[in-house]
């Protein structure tokens, strides 16, 4: 078998009743899974279409798009619903898309998204997929300068899945990858995790490819089920948001085996178990990933009652490459490498070789690599144990797995001009938070919210400043804030400024001169 469409058609062989998904409303088994998936398929074929996009929340119906695109040999672009408006033009400009597979709620948003007098979006009910319509977009948006030849991307050949991250700055980066590779990861997971027909509650999108390979291809290779509910039923909100109580309410009435959790995830739950709240005793494998997790959090929710193991991965690799598992299990570290992989140390930064993606989308100097360099600092052992320390760049890495570059969120504030300097923090926490120096030492601390509040409505949620601190003196060469050149010094702000930084990440902290 080289992808999950094989291993969807070997499941229903075998065991055609078996189901595969479930949601609120519905449940297929393995062989109706395929069946709409191949019917769903010939639609898309009819539609011409090359290029498909999926803008759609966690469902039964993101599952058979999934296999229809591979049935037909397409390239499926995820596009995660919690991309800002601007990310999501660019995702459709970057990568051509000529055909959208959405649910209501996406369908309501690609209406407001384009540009009525490029010409009107067509739209077709999708029988196979109830829920879904298929939209024909409009020929090319662009500027003649800025369309690819015959308005086609720019593909590594084999491309079956093309996933942008949230990006580290605002235009998120495409990685392409083959269907071969997607299914290497699972396997592997299948083979490293060792449950038996485990029931996997989809927390996180679809649209992220950690939940696309490790919530929907690993559970069928394990012969499981994928409980696929839309997130603001569980308790999500945006990428950024969760509402406890129902998340903790929706773990408990469905009861699954395994679920894959954000590190921001793992401390509400660690909370929650701190004042009482027992995990049922369903779950057999909690897995963390996608940003820093201390050791002592793993530590204390596993002698809660919760079996928790953290992993480490990028999309470039075709997301996991260390987990650590019950078999083999080393706190403080992200995990053993996985089988397929190698990963090596250079100048102290993690390079991975053995499952290296496609290349990137419209940038063929990017292809046929054979190792990734990480841009995480940290090590591995003799017997293959996997500790990140750090990113070896200023990418600030959410508690909720989100890759933010302060950069870009720095730009927006300055571009508001009630500023003179702005340094964005944020890594390994729930939310961002800012250290700003007024343009003016007349600005109130109102006008100041007011700025923050306009250079937040260009970004998405996960890269808006929650927090702030105004401070009395500006960076400079002097106290060693900045460089010589006038750069700021991040690491040096941060030990300058920790006690403020601290309260920033404190309930109820008000922004207060210093």
């Amino acid at each position: 078998m080289n992808s999950a469409l094989d291993a969807l058609v070997h499941l229903s062989r075998r065991s055609p009743q078996h189901i595969v998904v479930q949601g609120p409303a519905d449940a297929l088994s393995a062989a109706q899974l395929l069946a709409r998936a191949e019917r769903l398929s010939r639609q898309l074929h009819a539609a011409g279409a090359n290029i498909v996009g999926l803008l759609c929340d966690n469902a039964s119906a993101w599952a058979v798009a999934d296999m229809a695109s591979q049935f037909e040999g397409l390239c499926l672009v995820p596009v995660p619903g919690f991309f800002s408006d601007t990310q999501i033009r660019h995702v459709l400009d970057r990568a051509c898309i000529d055909t959208l597979l959405v649910d209501a709620a996406g369908q309501s948003r690609m209406r407001s998204l384009t540009d009525a007098a490029a010409g009107e979006i067509s739209d077709e009910n999708v029988p196979a997929a109830p829920g879904l319509r298929l939209l024909r977009l409009p020929p090319d948006r662009r500027p003649p300068e800025r369309r690819p030849p015959d308005r086609r991307p720019i593909l590594p050949p084999g491309t079956a899945k093309l996933t942008f991250t949230s990006g580290s700055t605002g235009n998120p980066r495409g990685v392409c990858l083959s269907a071969a590779q997607c299914y290497r990861v699972a396997s592997s997971l299948a083979s490293a995790v060792a449950e038996s027909g485990p029931r996997h509650l989809c927390v996180l999108p679809l649209s992220t490819l950690l939940e696309n390979i490790g919530g929907l291809y690993m559970p069928m290779l394990s012969n499981g089920t994928s409980l696929l509910y839309p997130l603001q039923q569980l308790g999500m909100d945006g990428s950024s948001g969760v509402q406890p109580q129902r998340f903790l309410r929706a773990i408990e009435e469905l009861r699954p085996n395994t679920m894959i959790l954000v590190p921001q995830l793992l401390t509400l739950l660690d909370s929650a178990l701190s004042r009482g709240w027992k995990a049922p005793d369903s779950l057999r494998f909690v897995a963390v990933g996608g940003g820093r997790v201390a050791s002592a959090v793993v530590q204390r929710a596993r002698a809660a009652g919760l079996p928790v193991y953290e992993g480490y991965g990028l999309s470039e690799c075709a997301s996991v490459v260390a987990l650590n598992t019950r078999e083999h299990d080393r706190p403080g570290t992200s995990g053993r490498l996985l089988p397929h992989l190698s990963v090596a140390e250079h100048n102290g930064e993690l390079v991975v070789s053995g499952n290296s993606f496609l290349g990137y989308l419209n940038d063929k100097q990017s292809w046929h690599a054979s190792s990734i360099a990480t841009g995480d600092l940290g090590s591995v052992s003799d017997d293959g144990f996997v500790t990140v320390n750090g990113r070896s760049k200023n990418v600030l890495v959410s508690s909720f797995g989100r890759n933010i570059s302060p950069e870009w969120v720095e730009s927006e504030l300055l571009a508001t001009g009630t500023f003179a300097q702005a340094v964005v923090l944020g890594d390994a926490q729930p939310y961002c938070s800012a250290l700003v120096v007024p343009a003016s030492a007349a600005s109130t601390n109102e006008g100041l919210q007011a700025a923050i509040d306009s250079a937040n409505a260009a970004l998405p949620d996960y890269a808006r400043v929650q927090r702030w601190q105004r401070l009395g003196q500006p960076f400079s060469v002097a106290d060693g804030t900045l460089t010589d050149n006038g750069r700021v010094r991040r690491e040096q702000i941060c030990r300058f400024y920790a006690d403020v930084i601290e309260q920033l990440y404190t309930p109820q902290q008000e922004p207060i001169a210093v």
